[in-house]
């Protein structure tokens, strides 16, 4: 039976890894959805997830280009 209480947001940023982060939260039956690091945080909190995870990429939070997250996520 999959846990309807709990939902886990995926942050994509580039990740190589996205797709088997999400296949393993779901194995422990957790709902889980993936979307861009671009969603505003108006969305997230209105989709209100139980838990958040940022799936990084190959690029530096440093360099020019490099996907973010809203600010106040990280708040």
């Amino acid at each position: 039976m999959q846990n309807t209480q709990s939902r886990i947001l995926i942050l994509d940023c580039g990740s190589q890894f996205t797709q088997l982060i999400a296949r393993r939260v779901r194995e422990a039956r957790v709902y889980s959805e993936i979307h861009p690091p671009t969603k505003s945080m108006e969305w997230i909190r209105e989709w209100n997830p139980t838990g958040i995870i940022l799936s990084g990429g190959p690029s530096s939070v440093t360099d020019d280009g490099a996907p973010t997250v809203p600010r106040e996520l990280l708040d």
